[in-house]
């Protein structure tokens, strides 16, 4: 193993054992998502009407929106941490080591995505007992998205925190950006039905062809017709990490040669 791998490998089983210890963040990450799901499947099921020709209740609609839900969560929890690591001199300490900033990025990413789809698996392998139709295939196709899914959101988070300076500005971007990717991303509510400006905000939406992704593995037999088709959202899925992981190496690169840790 060399020492680029040696220090990503590090860095993601830090971030592993640093969430394991931290039983607060395990609860913290699992019941929001799970409160959610439990309560407005409970109080919305009455009232919501699929798209024409979909045939899926409102409780099984939103699962594979709290799975993206606990994909998310997990990630801002993880990659607000590189600002308290900023502050207590952690990765002052890890910048002056040889390996690139690029290696930094990567563990800490890793560690977030090994969380994100254990905790989203988690959930999923319980959900037949709660009467959910999802089977053992559908999960088994659904690690994939979820792991692309779980790097495309742990590099964006990465891109947002590793700009701040303080958890606060940190949770305002969380409140006003990544919240409102996901409740417009398809996971809430269909774009079927809701007016033109807001049905093309979704479409332009990268987390919606990751939401969409999930439900094609998940429910593979279910009838959703206003769904983008697999291809492209594994396609549009993939280029989401891809851009999400390369924006975030830049500004780590940058950061750093501008003198800046």
């Amino acid at each position: 193993m060399n020492s680029y791998t040696m220090a990503v490998y590090t860095l993601a089983r830090r971030e592993v054992v640093r969430f394991l210890r931290q039983r607060n963040r395990v609860f913290g990450a699992l019941a929001q998502p799970i409160l959610f799901w439990l309560i407005f499947g409970a109080g919305l099921s009455a009232s919501f009407r699929a798209g024409a020709g979909d045939r899926i209740g409102y409780t099984e609609y939103f699962f594979p929106g709290v799975v993206a839900m606990i994909l998310l969560f997990t990630a801002i929890f993880a990659t607000i941490s590189i600002i308290d690591d900023r502050n207590s001199g952690f990765l002052q300490g890890v910048l002056v080591s040889p390996v690139p900033t690029s290696a930094i990025v990567l563990g800490k990413v890793v560690g977030t995505t090994v969380l994100a789809v254990g905790q989203a698996l988690l959930v999923c392998i319980l959900a037949p007992l709660a009467g959910m139709s999802v089977g053992v295939g559908g999960i088994l196709a659904s690690i994939p998205i979820m792991v692309l899914l779980a790097v495309a959101l742990a590099g964006l988070g990465m891109l947002i925190a590793w700009r701040m300076d303080s958890t606060q500005g940190f949770h305002a971007i969380m409140t006003s950006v990544l919240m409102p990717m996901w409740l417009l991303s398809g996971a809430f509510f269909p774009a079927e039905g809701t007016p033109g400006w807001l049905a093309w905000i979704i479409a332009l939406n990268p987390m919606t062809y990751g939401v969409a992704a999930l439900r094609h593995a998940l429910y593979p037999d279910a009838t959703m017709s206003s769904l983008p088709s697999a291809t492209m959202c594994v396609l549009a899925t993939v280029a989401f990490a891809a851009a999400t992981l390369t924006g975030s190496f830049r500004v780590a690169a940058e950061r750093t040669s501008n003198g800046l840790p």
